[in-house]
């Protein structure tokens, strides 16, 4: 499952950052954002329908047929990028290979896993001051030390370029991908457990995460369309990072055990227009930060930001999830009969909860509901960094044809 797992990340992952170059090369800066809008609609709008559709497969087959049934479909998407997509053929030098940077590459992910080792440990499976968790910090920051240090030094062509990070629009548009993608990848993993708290099935969570994927849509097309219009990005963006402060805002000071059905489907959808919106804004900001030399490597830089948000991010909701779930378990149910065993029970898996008698399941409930909140705002303190980041965004100048220097340019 962990591998199958790994080599489709590296699929999915590649895929989106090299439609992201094609689209660059063949798309004018000031057009750009409609474009990108373009693939977060295909992007969202197939999220928002798998979600719903593996929920309800997960429901009525097994969790083995979620992932089969994807087969039919990757192939299907390889033919056409085959068919479709022309790109000129290089001849074959087996010298490239030295160009790229698998030292950077793998201290980066070895930092990435002790720190998520330490995260997803301390506190859950062994206490925070136990040797794993003392031993993989230290790790970590080794390692990222040497990842520092091999991209500015040693890397040819390193995946995130140190020096590219000195400018301010760079540097500030990568950590906003990277503070908000973490809040909201958090609240997509943990929205689903919620409903299911609340008693709903895995397609009824589903469905009321559509709205998200429907304002990722509408909210990275609105931009683009704005983009275009205007020429400017810095005051859409601050207003798209005010929605989604709004949104996860409401989300932490609204949702508990007896909010109605409709916020939600409202408050998913603001979240939707605030992260496509984002993604739109900060990609332009990248690319018109620098040359055109550099838009292929400062866009790698972000998604490997945006990647890396996604798993920290649910990685540090699930530490404040599990320690507050822990503790008020305990809170509650300490000097009861078989204690440990119903708490065990409850920690491995939501369902657990429904099935509880009801002398257990009020307390069970009501634990969490109070370890959600304070995911909630866990992410959205996340959220306002990534927001306080995209302020210091410089404004540049978005061209209308696909000039690449500035004496070639007539808007």
């Amino acid at each position: 499952m962990i591998l199958g797992r790994v080599v489709a990340g590296m699929g999915g992952g590649g895929l989106l950052t090299i439609s992201t170059f094609v689209t660059t090369d063949l798309v004018p800066l000031r057009r750009r954002g409609l474009w990108q809008g373009f693939g977060n609609l295909s992007f969202g709008l197939g999220s928002g329908l798998g979600g719903v559709f593996g929920g309800w497969i997960n429901d009525a087959l097994s969790w083995r047929w979620a992932f089969l049934i994807q087969v039919p479909f990757i192939v299907a998407s390889g033919l056409l990028v085959y068919l479709t997509v022309k790109i000129p053929v290089k001849e074959k030098n087996m010298s490239r290979i030295k160009r790229v940077d698998f030292l950077g590459s793998i201290t980066l992910v070895t930092s990435l896993v002790l720190l998520l080792l330490a995260l997803n440990s301390g506190g859950n499976i062994v206490p925070w001051t136990h040797p794993l968790v003392l031993v993989s910090l230290p790790l970590f920051a080794a390692f990222l030390l040497a990842f520092v240090v091999v991209e500015d030094r040693v890397a040819t062509e390193p995946i995130i370029p140190v020096r590219l990070l000195l400018n301010r629009t760079v540097w500030t548009a990568c950590l906003t991908n990277w503070f908000t993608t973490m809040a909201v990848f958090a609240l997509l993993y943990y929205g689903p457990i919620y409903f299911q708290v609340l008693g709903l099935s895995a397609t009824q969570a589903g469905v009321r995460l559509i709205p998200q994927s429907v304002g990722t849509a509408a909210g990275s097309v609105g931009v683009g369309l704005m983009t275009r219009a205007t020429g400017r990005y810095w005051w859409l963006n601050a207003a798209i990072e005010a929605t989604l402060v709004l949104a996860v805002g409401l989300v932490a000071g609204t949702f508990d055990a007896s909010t109605p059905a409709w916020p939600p489907f409202v408050y998913f959808f603001l979240v939707g227009v605030g992260y496509g919106g984002m993604l739109t804004t900060t990609l332009l900001a990248l690319i018109s930060a620098v040359d055109h030399a550099h838009q292929a490597v400062v866009t790698s830089a972000s998604y490997a930001f945006r990647s890396t948000g996604s798993t920290i991010g649910i990685s540090v909701a699930g530490a404040v999830f599990q320690n507050v779930l822990k503790r008020e378990l305990w809170a509650r149910f300490a000097g009861r009969d078989g204690a440990a065993e119903v708490i065990g029970r409850i920690r491995d898996s939501v369902g657990a909860v429904q099935g509880l008698s009801p002398e257990w399941k009020g307390d069970a409930l009501e634990a969490y509901m109070r370890a959600l909140t304070a995911v909630w705002w866990a992410t959205f303190g996340i959220t306002a960094l990534g927001a306080l980041c995209s302020l210091a965004m410089g404004e540049h100048r978005l061209h209308s044809n696909l000039a690449r220097t500035e004496d070639e340019v007539e808007d």
